[in-house]
């Protein structure tokens, strides 16, 4: 079997461990003082790369399941943790028809959990919508800015690793 391996530095170990334990339903197989790493079957690796005008670096990380119930499952783990997450139903992105829920963990890095419905001919849009709904939309508010805010939109064309410009 071979396994994809991703490795994140963080900030804060044990906020981390909180994080990926609610995501991946699953605590560290391995556990020191100044690292965890998680051995997980499930979920398998969907892995892709693009060429969009962004800066190169992680964009940002997923999980993809199956259905609609599997996605409400990670949405729930999500609320039990009191992680917020943004949703988007039908978004066109990435060739593809989805339903996501997009979190940030403790260093701001952006995970999409997603159920894709259909595979379609166009990328999408992925530039600052005015509604976070919009496609290719990574939807997260940022640490500093309050709730009723406009929510972040990564990447969009005037800052690929941040917020949107202030409206």
């Amino acid at each position: 079997m071979k396994r994809l391996h991703i490795h994140v530095a963080v900030n804060e170990l044990t906020a981390s461990i909180n994080f990926y334990s609610s995501l991946f339903n699953s605590p560290p197989s391995l556990q020191r003082v100044d690292y965890a790493k998680w051995d997980l079957h499930d979920p398998a690796v969907n892995f892709a790369i693009s060429q969009r005008g962004h800066a190169s670096g992680i964009n940002h990380l997923g999980i993809q399941v199956d259905s609609a119930e599997e996605l409400e499952e990670i949405a729930q783990r999500l609320d039990k943790a009191q992680i917020s997450m943004a949703k988007q139903t039908g978004s066109s992105c990435c060739y593809a028809q989805s339903n996501k829920h997009w979190v940030q963990d403790p260093q701001g890095i952006a995970w999409e959990s997603f159920h894709t419905m259909a595979n379609i001919a166009v990328f999408g849009e992925d530039t600052a919508p005015e509604d976070s709904s919009s496609p290719c939309c990574i939807p997260l508010h940022n640490a500093d800015t309050d709730d009723n805010e406009v929510p972040c939109c990564i990447p969009n064309k005037d800052n690929a690793s941040g917020c949107c410009a202030e409206t």
